[in-house]
């Protein structure tokens, strides 16, 4: 499954770098691609990850999450 995450508060590459990290921890998570330009972060999904779990790792890099949805 993937997943596109519309982020808030990415102005920089270090943003981008924190973002991939933050997703890339996640146990299932496989494939991250963050853009800045268009403030997302495409996501493949190998396991059970939780919109909540996105939510939480994003926040934890200092993010906010506006929308998340299967694509």
């Amino acid at each position: 499954m993937r997943k596109k995450i519309l982020i808030e508060g990415m102005s920089c590459e270090h943003c981008v770098k924190a973002v991939t990290e933050a997703l890339g921890k996640l146990d299932g998570v496989g494939d991250v691609k963050v853009s800045l330009e268009e403030k997302n972060a495409t996501v493949d999904i190998d396991g059970d990850v939780s919109d909540e779990a996105i939510k939480i790792a994003i926040k934890g890099a200092g993010y906010e999450v506006v929308g998340i949805e299967k694509i």
